[in-house]
């Protein structure tokens, strides 16, 4: 995949990501929420497309996927039952350029989503977005108690490059915990 320009990320920061959604009526086991589009995703028009984001690598050695796909392939997800959306839909260079109001009001959206959606499970990667948008500053990574109506809540650690103090073989073990309570055997 070739870059998008500065000009084309600098056009990107008002463009809308849409969500990946699997079809009403489809099975839907996991929606996983990002905290905001990066540039390089808006710009493309596929969720985690920034180089060096780890998010398909460790969905896929998590036994998520059974290969490794590419952004430009995330339509995929959906026959398997899994979705993506964003906690924040403003694109950003850096997750830290939003504000503390932005991922709160993000998080009611987000709600209504999941409440209209009904996933099994709502997967959200970013232990800080999370503690913001749902006023739980205790949380930690792993599935939390309060739930959206039937749909349980687990948070992952941020997959971004940027996140690189979390190994890269610790994010495959913690989206794996979630694969084997969202997806038994």
């Amino acid at each position: 995949m070739a870059l998008p320009t500065a000009a084309e990320l600098e056009a990107a920061r008002s463009r809308p990501l849409p969500d990946v959604l699997p079809g009403p009526g489809a099975p839907f086991k996991v929606l996983f929420c990002g905290i905001n589009p990066g540039l390089v995703s808006a710009a493309t028009g596929h969720h985690f497309a920034r180089p060096g984001n780890r998010f398909w690598p460790v969905l896929h050695e998590s036994g998520f996927t059974p290969r490794l796909l590419a952004p430009a392939e995330q339509g995929e997800l959906t026959a398997s039952g899994l979705g993506i959306t964003n906690m924040a839909a403003r694109p950003t260079a850096r997750a830290d350029e939003l504000t503390d109001a932005e991922l709160v009001e993000g998080g009611r959206i987000l709600r209504s989503l999941v409440e209209r959606a009904a996933p099994t499970w709502l997967a959200v990667v970013g232990m800080g977005a999370y503690r913001t948008a749902f006023g739980d500053r205790g949380a930690v990574v792993g599935a939390q108690e309060p739930t959206i109506g039937s749909t349980r809540i687990w948070v992952l650690p941020n997959p971004s490059g940027l996140n690189a103090h979390y190994p890269k073989q610790r994010l495959v073990e913690e989206f794996a915990r979630l694969r084997a309570a969202a997806l038994p055997s």
